[in-house]
């Protein structure tokens, strides 16, 4: 448990660091969120850095979605819970929680159907105009704050969210024992994905990516085998795949990986690179290639509780360096300098953070 300050003794005001512009973040003091009904105040204690928020920071935007005020980034949250608001009875405070950062309507078709992840009203953190997590609190509707074991750090239980990413993508390419796999790209979300289909009982998984220091990571996280594509391409590699999850974005990259999947074979593109990408249209066709895209995740808060907590999969491995609060813009620049980045994590709460 965290010491934690009680209702009576909560602050009235927080420290979160905003996006005004494109590559504007700046600290400042914000209210502290107060709980609605079926909600519950969460103290943060990590925060993965993502792509998208990284892209958010360089652009401001990603397809639709325009930073068009300030907006509070972060989607992959930990912590403890402060307080409960009226009716909520799922948590005590002091409770260690992952949260699951979208919410949705649960009305629409969609939500009535199962796939929450595709809710046209879907309030997802750090997505605009929902404010996201890198702040010292955030409310959440209770139960999408799940409670963590002791065998999962705070750091880890904040990338339950990277992990979910990698389960929703292994549950849409059906990995089941015996299954040939390749994932393009070694960046977190390939490798949390690497660890998945193993742990789904893949019994070969390839990574391919042009960082020989990712390569070296995933086959410590148990990938059988690993491609350097800066020096061997996929079509010189030998390896026919029946599964491709595509993590890396690249739509160069794209049509080349496709084209060594078997006949019969399934294609999951992950990695959110351009609007558009070259399609072997020959190849999945005659080969009758199932090709779908992901979109977040559903319902796989549990599995990746279940898989972190055994150790079957290692998430404190991809945490490479911490920052306070205050240097939320360095978190989000550090990946560009220094090619040994894989997640660099804010901890809102920390006051002296060693990056």
């Amino acid at each position: 448990m965290h010491d934690l300050p009680t209702d009576r003794d909560l602050p009235g005001d927080m420290a979160v660091a905003v996006l005004n512009g494109v590559r504007d973040i700046v600290t400042e003091r914000r209210p502290v969120p107060k709980p609605g009904r079926g909600e519950v105040l969460v103290r943060v204690l990590a925060v993965g850095t993502c792509g998208s928020d990284v892209h958010y920071y360089e652009h401001g935007h990603i397809g639709d979605f325009v930073v068009d005020r300030p907006l509070i980034l972060g989607h992959e949250p930990s912590g403890v819970v402060a307080a409960t608001g009226e009716g909520a009875t799922l948590h005590e405070p002091g409770q260690r929680v992952s949260l699951e950062p979208g919410v949705p309507c649960s009305r629409c078709a969609q939500c009535r159907a199962g796939r929450y992840n595709l809710c046209p009203r879907m309030r997802f953190f750090g997505t605009p105009p929902v404010d996201g997590a890198f702040g010292e609190y955030v409310v959440l509707r209770e139960e999408f704050a799940y409670p963590v074991p002791d065998t999962i750090s705070d750091e880890a239980a904040a990338l339950l969210e990277p992990l979910s990413v990698g389960v929703w993508g292994c549950r849409k390419a059906r990995i089941a024992p015996g299954s040939r796999v390749l994932i393009t790209g070694a960046g977190p979300i390939g490798l949390v994905a690497a660890q998945t289909a193993r742990a789904f009982g893949a019994t070969e998984v390839v990574v391919s990516d042009v960082n020989p220091h990712r390569l070296r990571l995933a086959t410590e996280l148990g990938a059988t085998g690993t491609i350097d594509v800066a020096k061997t391409p996929l079509t010189d590699a030998g390896f026919e795949p029946d599964v491709l999850l595509e993590c890396s974005g690249v739509p160069s990259a794209i049509g080349e990986a496709i084209r060594q999947v078997g006949r019969a074979g399934r294609v999951v593109l992950i990695g959110m690179g351009g609007d558009e990408i070259p399609l072997p249209l020959s190849h999945v066709q005659g080969s009758e290639i199932e090709v779908t895209g992901t979109f977040r995740y559903a319902n796989t808060w549990p599995t990746a509780l279940a898989l972190a907590g055994s150790g079957d999969i290692d998430l404190d491995r991809l945490v490479t360096h911490r920052f306070p609060l205050a240097d939320v813009e360095k978190a989000l620049t550090i990946a560009a300098k220094d090619p040994t980045v894989i997640k660099p994590v804010v901890l809102p709460n920390a006051q002296n953070t060693p990056a």
